[in-house]
């Protein structure tokens, strides 16, 4: 607002969730994908029809960035860069662990799966139930799991939740590829889920850096300028707009 007043241009709504989506589309080129928004405060999966993005699954209680950032504080990872980075990082060493353990050669191996609820109800998920479950298991720990075993038992269950509703969301529609957007889509281990997911179905998963993914100004202004050369009679004059920033 202050900005347009101070240069005497207008001001261009723009959704939060379909900036993420079109910076992504921009940056990878993909055309008509399925999408998957994974945040802090925001999991669905969507696609366009009919002139609109819709969404056909998302999450029925807590967001899955939350999830892991509030696991994060129970088991004492930095938020430094970020929560979810750590849980991924500790993952990795759980995975190199059991590697070494398994053969000593370096062929690859798998770490104890902790049982976990897995919460897929339709082309929704839910994360709460995990959550408390798990922060549970973390304090009891009768079985000795360590932090790596934890974090990496968290991000496969959750992370196929996930996959499950997508692939299920590119069957109803009929599409071939994924984009994956939003802070937590920086992930690897996400995006390599996807990737075997995609390419068995024939397609391919579409994925970006934490450059793209977290929040940027580069999707306000590009999802902004879409708005202004699509739709001109959105555009609002400063004194008439909502928003008082």
């Amino acid at each position: 607002r202050a900005l347009a007043m101070m240069w005497r241009v207008p001001l261009v709504p723009v959704n939060h969730c379909v900036a993420h989506i079109e910076m992504g589309r921009l940056v990878t080129g993909v055309p008509d994908p399925v999408v998957l928004y994974v945040s802090g405060g925001n999991t669905q999966v969507l696609a366009y029809s009919n002139a609109r993005y819709r969404i056909f699954g998302e999450t029925i209680d807590i967001a899955v960035g939350n999830c892991l950032d509030r696991f994060a504080r129970v088991v004492g990872l930095s938020n430094d860069p970020s929560p979810g980075f750590n849980i991924e990082v500790e993952a990795r060493k759980a995975i190199q662990a059991a590697t070494v353990g398994a053969n000593g050669n370096g062929s690859p191996a798998w770490p104890r799966l902790i049982d976990l609820p897995y919460v897929v109800k339709g082309m929704d998920v839910s994360f709460s139930g995990l959550l408390s479950f798990i922060e549970a298991k973390v304090k009891s720990n009768e079985e000795m799991y360590s932090v790596p075993e934890f974090c990496y038992a968290l991000q496969e269950t959750i992370f196929a939740m996930l996959v499950e509703i997508t692939e299920r969301a590119m069957s109803h529609t009929n599409k071939r590829d994924v984009l994956v957007v939003g802070g937590v889509g920086c992930n690897v281990r996400l995006q390599e889920m996807m990737e075997q997911m995609a390419g068995d179905r024939g397609g391919k998963a579409f994925c970006t850096d934490e450059r793209f993914c977290i929040d940027n100004g580069c999707m306000i202004g590009w999802t902004g300028l879409i708005e202004l050369n699509s739709c001109p009679d959105k555009v609002y004059r400063v004194e008439d707009a909502d928003c008082t920033q």
